[in-house]
């Protein structure tokens, strides 16, 4: 790997696919993937690759083409990744779970004409509905039981036989088998990493409204290294990454996939969060790597299940997506003896930008110090084109070489959050601390305007997480006729666990000022997450606006 780790980076941008055949080359023997027992080598995820792309390009899978992948974490993800990658194209990646609507709306604005997906019913029959109504021309079929160990497969056939679609065979449902030829017929392809779009990853961003992020092969190889330096002490073609999080999530796709591969690190896949399974896949594999959200950590933290558990395996675990709580990172370092670091990113930057030290020098409350090779800066909430003193909030804009071309078709949006000196603005609002050490208090559109005073909900969901009571908690901004805005707070406890809102709130004098306290707090046996987990504000929100006859709680900007 080219690289000089440190303040400055020495980078060299290369096509996303040559880290994938180097570790390939080095680490041929080596397992890549191990999916529900069945494992898989290096080598065979090479020759996998390189056969897939001559069928990729007769598809017509060219420079400039944009590919979906609708799967769920499986070997055939990686696979096509960098075959789509190799044969010049652009990787767009759905989600699974989208409802039709948002699959459609997706496909419609990235231009994709090809969908890969699985046999599987929950997914394949809303695939194949936008391909019979003329919204895709292919839709290649991945079999589920093509990747499951022998005996599990037999069962797959008897047990799960109604799950499976019936696929057509004709020319616009090319099986994955379908695809594979000599790799000799493969046509070279060309990469110019500053040019070449490798992944159109969607993004709500700053508004909510979807849009495409264009991250150029130097963009996410740029992330890579960047990474690299950040793990250069990992053992190398020993590491056993637990994948749990979604690689169709872009935290996941770096963090896990590119990252697993980087380290010559066999990747531990599983196709969905469950936390049974996942317990015992830590134990029967013994993983060392384990990225994460905050609420995944919570639920090992909280389980009577995980205090049987062997986790002693774990060397480190990652948490990104949102703010790590330091009560979680506290409480799950002290269950499994392992490191527990916080690092923060968005799509828009490949996506990480900033990470803690990966041993005792990571600091809790904060989201780590800038990546090699990346710059930052904090702006004025009221005017964005002048900075704040170090250590004065402001808002968090980075530049770096991994930060992305632009949205997709939309050069206004673009120009709003790029601004003419290449900083991005993030939308989220902090401060830089002793040693470079960086804080977050809150997103900009989560900011509560209460009486003419800023109030961040992570500093009220933090002394909320301190009760010892608490689960799970968010916090919102809801319309006040007399402050403008209060914070409300929607919490849930511990199964074995009772409190009242009163009781919370005398508790939590001690912690918050008068203007930060909850004005009301509710109980809920669960809060709205996000597909990879992430505590979502979008829906209590939509409910508060509801119960208020449709007006919007969406808090201000100041």
């Amino acid at each position: 790997m080219d690289k000089v780790c440190g303040d400055e980076l020495v980078f060299e941008p290369r096509p996303v696919h040559d880290y994938f055949f180097d570790s390939c080359s080095r680490y041929a023997e080596r397992p890549v993937a191990d999916f529900l027992g069945k494992v898989w080598t290096y080598r065979d995820y090479a020759e996998q690759v390189d056969q897939l792309v001559p069928g990729l390009q007769k598809l017509g899978v060219v420079p400039g083409v944009r590919v979906g992948l609708c799967l769920p974490n499986t070997p055939y993800y990686t696979v096509f990744y960098f075959a789509i990658l190799k044969a010049g194209g652009t990787v767009v990646n759905f989600n699974p779970l989208y409802a039709l609507s948002e699959l459609e709306n997706q496909i419609g604005d990235s231009g994709v004409r090809i969908m890969v997906t699985m046999d599987l019913k929950l997914i394949y029959d809303k695939i194949e509905r936008l391909r019979a109504s003329g919204a895709l021309d292919t839709v290649v079929v991945c079999p589920m039981k093509s990747i499951l160990p022998t005996i599990k497969s037999l069962l797959f056939r008897f047990l799960k036989a109604k799950e499976v679609a019936e696929i057509p065979a004709d020319a616009a449902h090319p099986l994955f088998s379908d695809l594979l030829g000599n790799a000799a017929d493969a046509k070279p392809v060309d990469v110019d990493p500053h040019e070449t779009i490798a992944v159109l990853q969607y993004t709500g961003g700053t508004t909510g409204t979807p849009k495409g992020a264009m991250l150029t092969h130097a963009n996410l190889s740029a992330n890579i290294q960047q990474m690299g330096c950040i793990f250069q002490h990992a053992d190398f073609g020993a590491e056993r990454m637990l994948c749990v999080l979604p690689f169709f999530h872009v935290f996941a796709m770096t963090a896990g996939q590119n990252l697993s591969i980087l380290l010559g690190a066999q990747m531990i896949l599983l196709p969905k969060f469950e936390l049974k399974p996942l317990l015992k896949s830590i134990e029967r594999t013994k993983a060392t790597l384990l990225p994460g959200v905050p609420t995944l950590f919570t639920a090992i933290n909280k389980s009577p299940l995980a205090k049987k558990t062997d986790l002693s395996s774990l060397t480190l675990c990652l948490s990104g997506g949102a703010p790590l709580p330091v009560e979680v990172k506290t409480d799950f370092e002290a269950l499994t003896g392992c490191i527990l670091s916080e690092g923060y990113g968005l799509t828009e930057a490949s996506p990480v930008c900033v990470v803690n030290p990966l041993d005792q020098q990571s600091v809790a409350g904060s989201i780590g110090i800038r990546l090699p090779g990346m710059e930052t800066e904090f702006r004025d909430l009221e005017d964005r084109t002048k900075c704040v003193p170090k250590g004065d909030k402001g808002e968090l804009c980075v530049r770096g070489p991994q930060v992305m071309r632009g949205y997709w078709n939309r050069p206004e949006d673009t120009a709003e959050v790029i601004d003419e000196r290449g900083f991005l603005h993030t939308g989220d609002v902090g401060y830089e601390g002793e040693g470079g050490f960086i804080y977050l208090v809150d997103r900009i559109k989560d900011l509560i305007l209460c009486s003419g005073y800023n109030v961040y909900p992570r500093v009220i969901e933090e002394a909320i997480y301190k009760h010892e009571s608490v689960m799970e908690c968010t916090v919102i901004g809801v319309p006040d006729g007399y402050r403008g805005q209060v914070p409300k707070a929607f919490v849930r406890l511990k199964e074995d666990k009772s409190l009242t809102a009163a009781e919370l709130k005398v508790f939590l004098r001690d912690h918050l000022s008068q203007i930060e306290s909850p004005r009301s707090i509710e109980f809920r046996d669960q809060l709205p997450k996000t597909i990879v987990g992430k505590l979502s504000k979008k829906e209590l929100i939509a409910e508060e606006a509801a119960a208020r006859g449709g007006g919007s709680s969406e808090p201000c900007v100041p």
